[in-house]
């Protein structure tokens, strides 16, 4: 490690330049900071700490300094630093480490951190300085972006499904190729359509979309899966409600993800099954009984809950609601209920 200067010469004065005492200038860029960055013994207790270690984890100089650096670290994680100290020993360097650290008032921050031996004029190891870089925020957003993957893919992978039962269901009352084109195409644009009111507002910078009514998103979503025969087989009745532009979009996805999961194993699987929904207020409530009949028999829950049961879960805590699933002879029974609150937001 190379000897710091004793002056640093720096732009300034009358004449252009002035000698200013390099130790001052790197106390004050490392005060300045915006990461944390502490120094400390070989034992672990802390020595200096600056004022991004204070805003990072809360603690004063005053509080901090003298004591041990294992103040900052959750009990799960004390191994870590045994581990670090053991490297510092060994004149090693450790770079970008992710981790977990906790804050005065208890709360855990991700963060980044960098740990450096540090020697005096004769190479001996005296302690260790730290760099600690808050990455809260990215750790959230890598994790948003994951969620968003897994909801890509479940999304795309229903969409081929329902493509698939769609054709089905044109080509069973399709009298010639022509008719069986403008129904499956008539079928895809109104599937396109209900898919598109699942999807936030991104052209008006991701805020909320415009209100609707309940029965006008219903009918939207249900549609592709009408029969092409003038047999009608999803009905939808009661209460109509609006539904506000920062409810529709959690809304809007459990229902799709309903009716997809109606068409590929429920009563929208087989041209004789049924679709009846049904809207009623109950005090404060939103009450949506989804009821089918005439599907395969499922007199059980499937054994295995998928990402779409996430979704559901998501799309619930979005508007305070709940979801009760019936399993019934004559096919599956769903009660919905949504705070009418919640819901005209």
């Amino acid at each position: 490690m190379s000897d710091i200067p004793a002056t640093a010469r720096a732009a300034g004065g009358s004449d252009g330049k002035s000698e200013i005492d390099a130790g001052a200038w790197l106390a004050a860029i490392v005060e300045n900071s915006d990461d944390a960055i502490l120094s400390k013994t070989l034992d672990g207790i802390i020595t200096t700490w600056n004022g991004g270690a204070s805003r990072l984890f809360g603690y004063s100089a005053e509080e901090a300094i003298g004591r041990p650096v294992t103040i900052v670290i959750p009990e799960d994680r004390l191994h870590e630093e045994d581990h670090i100290l053991a490297r510092l020993r060994a004149g090693e360097r450790i770079d970008h480490f992710e981790t977990v650290r906790r804050r005065k008032d208890g709360t855990l921050i991700a963060i980044s951190l960098t740990v450096s031996p540090v020697r005096n004029a004769a190479g001996q190891i005296l302690g260790a300085s730290k760099i600690a870089r808050d990455i809260t925020a990215q750790k959230r957003a890598a994790a948003q972006q994951t969620l968003l993957l897994k909801e890509m893919r479940h999304r795309v992978k229903n969409l081929f499904a329902l493509a698939t039962g769609l054709v089905a269901l044109s080509a069973r009352g399709a009298k010639d190729v022509g008719e069986l084109t403008r129904d499956l195409t008539a079928r895809l644009m109104a599937l396109a359509a209900a898919h598109q009111l699942t999807l936030p507002d991104v052209d008006n910078e991701g805020t909320a979309g415009t209100a609707t009514t309940l029965f006008s998103l219903l009918e939207a979503i249900v549609a592709p899966h009408e029969l092409a025969d003038e047999r009608k087989r999803i009905f939808v009745k009661g209460t109509d409600l609006t539904i506000g532009g920062g409810a529709l979009t959690s809304v809007a996805l459990l229902l799709h993800e309903l009716a997809t999961n109606a068409a590929k194993y429920g009563a929208l699987s087989t041209p004789d099954g049924r679709l009846d929904v049904t809207v009623s207020i109950q005090d404060d409530d939103a009450l949506i009984q989804w009821v089918e009949c005439g599907g395969p028999t499922l007199d059980r829950a499937p054994d295995r809950e998928g990402f779409g049961t996430a979704l559901e879960q998501a799309s619930l805590r979005g508007t305070g609601g709940t979801l009760v699933r019936l399993w019934k002879d004559a096919g599956l029974t769903i009660e919905i209920r949504f705070r009418l609150s919640r819901l005209s937001q």
